[in-house]
């Protein structure tokens, strides 16, 4: 029996966090609601600790270990945020960290994690390749796992990013979330359904690694290896516990084109001065080319993280 998390586990998460994690703030572009018909408030994470959501997951997880399981150290799988934001937590309680990274993570992602101190494990790309190197690590080390999204503690802490934008916003008919593991998903939905405003949950991740969507449509956990999308932060697929989680209770789950996530990622940057990244911008695209019919509506949209290699921007 795998443990699921619950809205009072974000609610904890938020206090346990408070002061380690930013409050960050919701942005609003006349232009963008023009284009759109819509009301669109957008939750920069990309402003958070380690440039990304991440940070509230990672810290809810670390600060909850004891004594004695920070000092065998704290472990995981990551392309990039997720690591940076384990290895930050990690830092601030003064224990070990040991990230393995695929060899096609960035290379703003990878010196990120070095920066804030942790041990970097290369290893090939691909969920087999990770996990394989991250058993090795806990083999050697005994260190404690902190998964990048099939965790209760990590699901929980992202769910604060949402239940701060419902505070702040109210009224919101829907909030758009980028899926890739599907932590922020999950949490994002144990912050809608706990909050009690009606707000609905909807998951745009890209067609190119459509696992959620194939996932929700067949009822079956559908687990893709290594996709190839631009957005990298989105190629992992949905965990045991994040399934448990969507199946049944997300509104529904859209996918969109690499093109559309490109053009999304640079009118953000041109016409709102954000840096985002493409993972940021999938939900975006999502209302930029369409793919729902949210005219009228007031939208949510959690912008997930900002870290991208300036030497080699998609466009």
């Amino acid at each position: 029996m795998i443990d699921i998390p619950s809205f009072a586990d974000v609610v904890v998460a938020r206090e346990r966090i408070a002061g380690y994690v930013h409050r960050t703030p919701v942005h609003s572009s006349s232009t963008f609601n023009a284009l759109t018909q819509a009301e669109v408030f957008f939750k920069c994470e990309n402003l958070q600790r380690v440039g990304a959501f991440k940070a509230r997951g990672a810290c809810n997880a670390v600060f909850a270990l004891d004594e004695e399981g920070l000092a065998r150290g704290v472990a995981t799988h990551s392309s990039g945020n997720h690591g940076a934001a384990v290895a930050l937590a990690a830092m601030i309680r003064q224990c070990p960290a040991y990230v393995v990274m695929p060899s096609n993570s960035s290379e703003v992602k990878r010196a990120a994690v070095r920066h804030y101190q942790a041990n970097v494990v290369d290893c090939e790309p691909g969920m087999r390749a990770r996990e394989d190197a991250l058993a090795k690590v806990v083999e050697d080390t005994g260190a404690h796992i902190v998964h990048p999204y099939d965790d209760s503690m990590v699901i929980a802490g992202q769910g604060t990013a949402a239940l701060e934008l419902m505070e702040e916003v109210e009224k919101l008919d829907v909030i758009l979330v980028p899926v890739g593991g599907g932590g922020l998903l999950g949490g994002t939905l144990l912050a809608a359904a706990g909050f009690g405003a009606g707000t609905r949950v909807i998951g745009v991740e890209p067609r190119q690694a459509d696992d959620a969507r194939q996932s929700i449509h067949s009822g079956t956990r559908v687990v893709m290896d290594s996709p190839d999308t631009v957005a990298d932060g989105l190629r992992a697929s949905l965990g045991v516990r994040n399934f448990a989680l969507i199946h049944g209770h997300v509104e529904d789950i859209v996918c969109v084109e690499e093109s559309e996530i490109i053009a999304a990622m640079r009118f953000v940057w041109e016409r709102m001065k954000l840096v985002i990244e493409p993972s940021s911008a999938v939900p975006v695209a999502a209302l930029l080319h369409h793919r729902l019919e949210l005219q009228g509506q007031r939208v949510g949209v959690i912008l997930s993280g900002g870290n991208v290699d300036l030497d080699s921007m998609p466009w």
